[in-house]
């Protein structure tokens, strides 16, 4: 007797691809047989753990057998100091694209409409399909940036919920504070703009590139999403945090699973938070990359999308599948992004420079060849 569960799942799941990560090395080492790999896939920090929250880690451990704190008072009290928050305006997730999902399911029900751009993290249109939604993914500007303009267009009386990235991920570009300002006046206050701000480390500081956290009195439809999975170097231990308006931020937490942030993730992002220096040097680190990978492809006479985060997209100028795999011979994992419907474009992390130089001899080796 068989059971046919694409008829018992919800209609939202019957059809929804699930996401895909970066290969992992491991994964690799077992198909080919081969080690010395270097993983340059899915925008983690190549410097590793910051010292500070080793020891956080280390220390954390004895009490390994205790549920977590729940409510995460210490993380949230970090992020308020440093930002000049209040806890009743924070939910915790587990990485950022958690409480991204936390939002879609506490806004969106079947039927309902959501909008987001072409190139947009994938993971968002995920989870608004799981819950039933219909998805408008307005078509990217010739940049592969977001046309603010036309997704402002695509709102209708049944839209619930806006995502935007910036910088974006795959792609890079960001928007500009004056154009996102411009767009945040425009969308009626009955609809939730979701702002990923996952790589914000890496574009603060750049010529008009905004910080959103100063917006949140002026729009309280906005809820503005960050991660310590980036810049941090906390990517295994998954930990984000979503701000928004008190009373948005309480029915988030009444959908929040108790206990999805780890103890040893809030005692890591507590003291990854304190370690300025761990940070300067991750930043200037990627500076000091992206200027490696951008020489390499004027040299190659490859046109390369500008990113303001810690990764760089690369048109081939042929199909990029079969690149990825040579190149997944020469020990090196990168990024193919034809599930975003960029076929000939691979993604790259910024790795240390050894790892950017070794990347660059096998793009060069297997282009060639």
């Amino acid at each position: 007797m068989s059971i046919d569960f694409s008829k018992l799942a919800v209609e939202g799941v019957r059809t929804l691809h699930p996401y895909q990560p970066g290969k992992p090395i491991s994964e690799l080492e077992r198909e080919l047989g081969i080690t010395d790999i270097i993983k340059l896939a899915s925008n983690e920090n190549p410097l590793g753990l910051s010292p500070k929250a080793k020891a956080a880690i280390e220390a954390e451990i004895k009490d390994i057998a205790l549920y977590p704190d729940a409510n995460g008072f210490y993380l949230k009290d970090a992020i308020c100091k440093r930002f000049g928050l209040k806890h009743e305006q924070l939910t915790l997730g587990n990485g950022s694209n958690d409480v991204m999902d936390i939002a879609v399911r506490t806004f969106v029900g079947t039927g309902d409409e959501v909008v987001c751009s072409q190139y947009c993290f994938i993971a968002f249109p995920i989870s608004a399909q799981a819950q039933g939604a219909k998805i408008i993914t307005v078509p990217a500007k010739a940049d592969f940036g977001h046309d603010l303009t036309a997704m402002r267009a695509a709102i209708t009386p049944k839209t619930k919920l806006v995502y935007v990235v910036n910088p974006n991920n795959p792609t890079g570009n960001w928007l500009r504070a004056g154009e996102l300002k411009a767009f945040l006046d425009s969308v009626p206050q009955n609809v939730i703009v979701v702002y990923d701000e996952a790589y914000f480390e890496y574009a603060d500081g750049t010529p008009e590139y905004p910080d959103a956290f100063g917006w949140l009195n002026q729009y309280p439809n906005l809820i503005v999403l960050r991660t310590f999975s980036k810049a941090y170097g906390l990517a295994a231990l998954r930990v984000g945090f979503s701000v928004a308006q008190p009373e948005c931020a309480g029915l988030m937490n009444r959908v929040r699973q108790p206990f999805n942030v780890n103890s040893l993730a809030l005692a890591a992002a507590v003291a990854t938070m304190n370690d300025a220096d761990y940070i300067k040097r991750v930043v200037e680190l990627n500076r000091q990359g992206m200027q490696q990978y951008q020489q390499a492809f004027e040299a190659l006479k490859l046109h390369y999308i500008p990113s303001l985060g810690n990764f760089i997209t690369v048109d081939l100028g042929r199909p990029a599948a079969p690149v990825y795999q040579a190149m997944l011979r020469e020990g090196v994992i990168v990024r193919p992004i034809g599930n975003y419907g960029l076929l000939n474009h691979i993604r790259i992390s910024i790795g240390l420079p050894e790892q950017n130089e070794r990347c660059i001899r096998a793009l060069k080796k297997v282009l060639a060849g």
